[in-house]
């Protein structure tokens, strides 16, 4: 009433106008569940906090035979929140014939908007009920995609909806493709978020005590919550059961919530009663957690383990590992927390991603909300026309006559925009899937960041559009550049020498914002890890080491099919493993490097030594004036029989293997494989180290050389392409 008040008189008379002359709102929010409920109760507090503009009606349903039922009506009670109408809504039990009875069921009082959410049957009742009756509908959480018969109810609310708010730039694109008028789209994101965001409460162990037991500690306990499949049920309940048998197996504390009343959940009942979970002492078997104490046990969780959208949703906001079971969520957008293990034959491939998954920490993610949804949605009804006819409008795209597939679009590559960032040149190309390069570009690399910065963009842009006419589907960018890289941010944060003015560089946010894809950095020895896995020698192995010998020595360690980065983004900087202590000064300020004495500088040094002296040239050799020594120069001259250059390829190629046997000796990897233009220089001597000075349990160790002819963009695009599955379990 005071900010009612605070407007002009004119102001005053076109609200008063707009919506009669009780210019109060009548919105009705209806809800089903518990899980219902917590979308919308943010909702609900916003309405009552301003009853100038809005009058609350609320309306639950369910059935009293259902324990769901009494505790979300208890909630709102709890909430202080008057209940108008309670509707039962399933009358036999939880079976498809009682789901389907459900939808003719559900009348209410006719309320000026009627708010229902997500992907309930009981809501599709409801906003049946309601589109008959003439009541506008405003609908929660549509265009999303799971992959059960929940999408097919989603969608049917959506038709009949008046009025969308969405959750993610995905679903707002996914309601316009189904031809809702963009103008009654909201964009709000999650209102559960809003809670979610600024909910940390500092006693949460006694939360964690009261659930689980005083004696368990925070990141070291499970949540299960695992809901029927309506459209494979028999799956569903095997699958529930596996899951159930790996979690024994698992041997930790566990939080098991009963699963919801969809048909399935009698047999998923059953099967808990059936292994004993409610008289197990690792398990805590509960009906019914309130939601703001669910948000502290699933934040301070070692892992969440299920089906439910709870999992891929909410629980991002605090990075909690998360293993997705099943089909119930597909299509739904997750964040780097979430695990899918999309079957399962026996329990072991769950067990082996509880033991990946359990204990992490991931960056928190935002894709379904950054906490301000409710004032959005709050301004988004005050905004709506009572006065609007409301018959809906479908905004139809136009029909082209005589409309044929074409079957170069059938065809279409998937494919990564991959960027090379060296100390001399700078290379875009298109890779595809299978690791094909279709187009490369390259540029001298500009010395100035802002040049650079240009330079990568002008070639990304230009390739992006090529890729349209080699019939390429451009799925993001990757970079592979030198230095150290936080590749969860996207930035450089420390440069080599060899690139100048690139140091605390965020590339992932201009490059993205202009080319619209996803965009991933990470350092170039990494890249050629991850370029062996995909493409090369490293293919299917569990542990193996890649060390790149060019101008500088880098490489990746890949240990149990992942990548290593370390505490401070620094793993695997193995040209700089020391094997010398008073070796020569290398670029990094230390000295004995393996880079000091293997990598193309150090031996352009002892070239341009020789030179000086007149000992490099041998017979069938010669260098012009103009043109300048380099390590190119030490090898022909060692192939032509110049002992002195072959004695320092030897030094090299030693410094280089007694890195290796430091590696084997830490890593114990099965395979290290040698990359880039020295290479095949160096194996030889490689082997002949590590079989003189490696520990017999590791001399075994394959040590083969690339096979790769560009591991650098091959790794850029890995990052891209892998991303698009690696999450797949």
């Amino acid at each position: 009433e005071v900010y009612f008040k605070t407007l002009s008189k004119q102001k005053q008379k076109e609200v008063m106008e707009k919506n009669g002359n009780n210019h109060k709102l009548r919105v009705c929010v209806a809800t089903c569940n518990r899980a219902d409920y917590s979308k919308l109760a943010p909702i609900m507090f916003g309405i009552k906090a301003e009853p100038q503009f809005f009058e609350l009606d609320v309306v639950v349903l369910g059935s009293h035979l259902i324990d769901d039922y009494g505790n979300t009506y208890r909630m709102i009670e709890q909430d202080d929140f008057d209940i108008h109408t309670r509707l039962h809504t399933i009358v036999r039990g939880e079976d498809e014939a009682a789901m389907v009875e459900s939808v003719g069921l559900a009348l209410v009082k006719k309320p000026d908007i009627m708010i229902v959410h997500g992907d309930r049957f009981d809501a599709l009742a409801l906003a049946t009920s309601a589109a008959l009756m003439n009541i506008r509908i405003l609908h929660i959480e549509g265009g999303e995609v799971s992959g059960t018969i929940d999408d097919s109810i989603r969608h049917a609310i959506t038709k009949l909806a008046h009025y969308h708010v969405c959750c993610t730039r995905s679903a707002e694109q996914h309601l316009i493709a189904m031809c809702e008028d963009h103008d009654r789209i909201l964009l709000a994101g999650c209102p559960s978020y809003d809670k979610l965001l600024s909910a940390k409460n500092k006693d949460y162990m006694s939360i964690i005590s009261m659930w689980l037991g005083e004696d368990v500690k925070t990141r070291d306990y499970i949540v299960a919550l695992q809901h029927p499949v309506t459209t494979d049920i028999k799956h569903s309940i095997k699958m529930f059961e596996l899951t159930l048998d790996a979690l024994i197996s698992f041997n930790k504390r566990t939080l098991v919530l009963f699963p919801n009343v969809d048909a399935g959940s009698k047999e998923m009942v059953r099967v808990m009663r059936k292994k004993g979970i409610e008289h197990h002492p690792n398990f805590r078997a509960v009906k019914h957690v309130p939601f703001d104490q669910f948000i502290q046990l699933v934040a301070h969780a070692g892992c969440m383990i299920g089906n439910s959208s709870c999992g891929v949703r909410e629980v991002g906001a605090f990075g909690t590992p998360v293993i997705n079971l099943g089909t119930r969520q597909t299509g739904r957008e997750t964040g780097e927390n979430v695990l899918h293990v999309r079957d399962a034959d026996t329990q072991d491939k769950i067990l082996h991603a509880l033991q990946l998954q359990f204990g992490k920490q991931y960056p928190c993610s935002k894709i379904y909300g950054d906490g301000n949804a409710v004032p959005r949605i709050l301004k988004f009804l005050k905004s709506i026309d009572l006065k609007e006819p409301l018959q809906k409008k479908f905004c139809f795209p136009p029909v082209k006559d005589n409309i044929s597939q074409d079957i170069d679009h059938i065809l279409e590559t998937q494919s990564a925009l991959a960027v090379d960032l060296g100390g001399t040149n700078l290379r875009v190309a298109i890779v595809s899937m299978k690791g094909e390069i279709v187009k490369k570009y390259t540029q001298l690399n500009p010395k100035t960041y802002e040049d650079r910065l240009e330079l990568i963009l002008k070639m990304c842009i230009e390739a992006a559009s090529e890729a349209v006419n080699v019939n390429c589907r451009i799925l993001g960018v990757g970079i592979s550049t030198g230095g150290r890289v936080n590749p969860r941010e996207g930035i450089v944060l420390h440069s080599t020498k060899l690139i100048q003015e690139w140091s605390s560089v965020d590339l992932r946010t201009p490059i993205s914002d202009a080319l619209h894809l996803p965009v991933w950095v990470d350092n170039d020895g990494n890249c050629a890890a991850l370029a062996e896995r995909k493409f090369g020698h490293g293919k299917g192995i569990e542990n193996f080491v890649t060390l790149i010998t060019g101008t500088g020595i880098g490489g990746g360690i890949i240990h149990q099919h992942e990548l290593i980065h370390g505490s401070s983004f620094c793993a695997a900087e193995l040209g700089h493993i020391v094997v010398s202590l008073d070796g020569p000064e290398c670029l990094c300020g230390s000295q004995g490097c393996i880079e000091a004495y293997a990598s193309g500088i150090a031996l352009q040094r002892e070239a341009k030594k020789l030179h000086d002296e007149d000992l490099l040239l041998v017979e069938g050799m010669s260098v012009k004036k103009e043109e300048v020594v380099s390590a190119a120069h030490l090898i022909q001259a060692a192939e032509l029989g110049n002992t002195k250059a072959d004695s320092i390829l030897q030094t090299a190629g030693t410094a280089l293997g007694l890195g290796i046997v430091n590696i084997l000796h830490t890593m114990n990897p099965s395979l290290v494989i040698l990359s880039g233009v020295l290479a095949s220089h160096y194996v030889n001597t490689v082997k002949d180290v590590i079989n003189r000075q490696a520990l017999s349990s590791v001399k075994t160790v394959d040590v083969v050389v690339s096979n790769l002819a560009d591991p650098a963009l091959l790794g850029a695009a890995s990052l891209v392409l892998d991303y698009t599955t690696r999450r797949i379990y």
